[in-house]
């Protein structure tokens, strides 16, 4: 089992266990060293290298293997699966698996920050129509 750090979607408990077949909790984390920006035509965003800068997400605790291949089907080839640290409200470091836009497709990331707000409110519905969880 491992940790996985989700700054998107998946911090969506609902969304995590529909594509992962799992319920867990998550708790609140920040990776520092990156930035999250709106992947241009969609309702998800993508997070890159970014020095001094951090994203805020959710930390999915004890992610058995076979929840981590489904998120990587889910994720595709837009993404690579990396090792990060990341640090929960209390300071404490963890060592986690994230999903980094893949280099080869950062032109596909708008400027600014992804709102996870604006997801809630208006992208959630449209993401879940588009992206279907897949049979567990």
């Amino acid at each position: 089992m491992t940790h996985c750090f989700t700054y998107g979607s998946l911090m969506c408990e609902d969304i995590f266990t529909a594509v992962t077949g799992l319920t867990l909790s998550p708790l609140p984390a920040q990776l520092a060293g990156y930035t999250r920006h709106p992947v241009i035509g969609t309702d998800y965003p993508g997070i890159q290298p970014a020095e001094g800068k951090s994203v805020p997400g959710m930390l999915y605790l004890d992610v058995p293997h076979d929840g981590l291949a489904r998120l990587d089907q889910f994720e595709g080839d837009e993404y690579l699966r990396e090792r990060v640290q990341v640090r929960l409200s209390d300071g404490r470091i963890e060592s986690a698996w994230v999903y980094v836009f893949h280099p080869d497709q950062r032109e596909r990331l708008a400027a600014g920050d992804w709102d996870f707000e604006h997801f809630i409110a208006e992208g959630k519905a449209r993401f879940l129509q588009r992206h279907p969880p897949a049979p567990l």
